[in-house]
């Protein structure tokens, strides 16, 4: 049986007057170690307490990313949602947002799959040893215009492409079931 489905990129909406989140901190304010921990595309493992700053007030979203590494955070609203569709596919792991009394937590998506269609692709380029760059021979080092291969997600419904991990993906019943409950924050566009 051929899988027909379709693939978005989840991420922030370009909104205006909404906040910025800092870096996730332990209770102590002390920035983590790994601070990509929630992007690696596997189960993260996390002091017990976490809290992100503010970094600029503004309007608070039901979407929103964190820091330099773009960690996903989720108001319990949405993070709901995630758990009922794609309950075996994200980590769920409660935060505090200094000053916000609301419930929010870090979706981490637990799959890595290899499935950018490179041939589909606008264009892809890979790390050559002429880069000097050894540690990441072979990776992509570009991606524009992605495209995956929906072949390769099987029944996956959140992940991260491997070699291109920055990017979060949701399959397409997820896309619907947030416009429907007309989450605050997420845009998507087709890969």
């Amino acid at each position: 049986m051929l899988n027909q489905s379709r693939y978005f990129r989840l991420r922030p909406a370009m909104l205006g007057g909404q906040w910025s989140l800092d870096e996730p901190q332990d209770q102590q304010g002390n920035e983590l170690e790994n601070w990509k921990e929630f992007t690696l595309g596997r189960p993260a493992q996390v002091p017990s307490s976490l809290v992100i700053p503010i970094e600029e007030p503004g309007r608070r979203l039901e979407f929103s990313t964190a820091g330099a590494a773009m960690t996903p955070v989720v108001h319990v609203r949405l993070a709901t949602l995630f758990a009922e569709l794609a309950p075996n596919d994200v980590q769920l792991i409660p935060v505090e947002i200094r000053g916000c009394p609301e419930e929010y937590l870090i979706l981490v998506a637990t799959s890595l799959i290899r499935c950018i269609d490179d041939k589909a692709s606008r264009e892809v380029s890979y790390w050559t040893e002429e880069d000097g760059r050894p540690d990441k021979l072979g990776m992509y080092r570009s991606v524009h215009g992605m495209r995956i291969d929906p072949m390769k997600v099987r029944d996956v419904k959140v992940f991260r492409p491997w070699g291109w991990s920055d990017v979060l993906i949701v399959s397409a019943g997820i896309k619907a079931a947030m416009e429907h409950a007309r989450i605050s924050g997420a845009a998507f566009d087709e890969v």
